[in-house]
This record gives C-alpha cells, sequence and structure tokens, in this order.
C-alpha cells in the first residue's frame, strides 16, 4: 500500500534541535526546484560540480556535532567531501525556495549557517511570489545584490547598490546575456546561468 502524504517525513538538526519539514507545499515549489535542478545539471555537465536536489545531507559543523541542514538545491565541486548521501565541504552554491514550514528559517538561520560556512552564493526563491533574491558572500557577510520579480511579459531586474532598474522582456526565456555582462561579473555562477538562457522558467 502506497504511504500518505503524511507518511513522509524530513528533518533537518540545527543547533541540536531537530525540525520536521514539510512536505513540498505546492506542486509549484517542486516545479521550481524542478527547474533549477535541471538548469544548473545541464549548464555544470562535463565540469567537476555535482548538482543534488532535496537529498544531501549538508554536515556543516562535522568537527564539532551532527547537525546537518538539507538544502533545496546545493551544488558542490570539491567531491572529496561527499560520502555517501552526506557533504561536509564548502558548497560552491545553494538555493532554498520558500514554503510556509521553512520560509523563516531559509531566511534567518540557514542564511547565516551557509554565510558563516562559506557558501559564496545563496538563492532564496519565492514561487508565491515568483521572486528570487540573491546574495553575494563579500567579506564573511551576505549582501543582497540582485532582487527578480517576474511578472506577466518582463522580469524586474533590482540592483540592490545601485538606483537601476531594467526591464528585460522574453518569449519563452529570459534572455540574461542581453544584461550587459560587466553587471553580473561577480557572480560566481551566473556565466553558466546566461549560457543556459535560465531565468524565467525557474520560477514558472
Amino acid at each position: 500500500m502506497p504511504k500518505l502524504k503524511e507518511d513522509y517525513t524530513k528533518q533537518e538538526k540545527i543547533n541540536g534541535v531537530v525540525y520536521n519539514m514539510s512536505p513540498s507545499a505546492n506542486y509549484r515549489h517542486s516545479i521550481v526546484n524542478g527547474n533549477i535542478y535541471g538548469k544548473l545539471r545541464e549548464g555544470f555537465k562535463g565540469s567537476l560540480c555535482l548538482t543534488f536536489m532535496e537529498n544531501l545531507y549538508y554536515r556543516y559543523h562535522v568537527e564539532e556535532n551532527d547537525d546537518y541542514v538539507i538544502p533545496d538545491i546545493i551544488v558542490i565541486c570539491d567531491r572529496k567531501h561527499l560520502k555517501g548521501s552526506a557533504y561536509t565541504g564548502v558548497p560552491r552554491f545553494i538555493v532554498e525556495t520558500l514554503s510556509p514550514a521553512t520560509a523563516l528559517n531559509d531566511k534567518t538561520i540557514k542564511k547565516d549557517i551557509y554565510q558563516n560556512a562559506g557558501v559564496s552564493e545563496y538563492w532564496i526563491v519565492s514561487s508565491k511570489e515568483r521572486a528570487v533574491e540573491i546574495y553575494y558572500l563579500e567579506d564573511s557577510a551576505y549582501v543582497l545584490k540582485y532582487f527578480y520579480i517576474l511578472q506577466d511579459s518582463v522580469v524586474r531586474l533590482f540592483f540592490s547598490n545601485q538606483k537601476v532598474r531594467f526591464f528585460v522582456y522574453f518569449s519563452q526565456y529570459v534572455k540574461l546575456y542581453n544584461i550587459k555582462r560587466d553587471l553580473l561579473r561577480n557572480s560566481v555562477l551566473f556565466a553558466t546561468l546566461t549560457k543556459v538562457r535560465f531565468f524565467a522558467n525557474i520560477i514558472y
């Protein structure tokens, strides 16, 4: 007999406290994660980097305790720290897609965990708002660099340190390569993402 939805449990352990994570809040959450995973996996094909979706235990304090989190999307490029279903190194990139059960932790506790661990790029995606916050690690602290909102026919791209707003029109995909590359030069992953013409489809 197949398991009921409530029989599936996923947990994270942070500062010794176990948090029960609900299944994906709705189908849109799963679609967004699947879109991001697919595009990243395609973009990193042939490289040393690996992309995981909702199935890798990130043990960020392995020498101190047995705490762990399970990011929605995680990219790792040093495979020597990958053992079984756990990873103990420093990820290159992490994405968390908000759900009612995880939104507060994703924006506070887990953001601090990733910052302190040295994760160079962190995205917070809201499928409900169709928005993405993009943080870069600068001088050991996260800085909100870009904020995207997908509207009916426009992606609005806000630069946190500049009073600039771009409207990028798209048909099926947003063509990020139309945005000047020098505005994106600090991103660890945008060089890859521009090649796969990525953005609009992930928060469909």
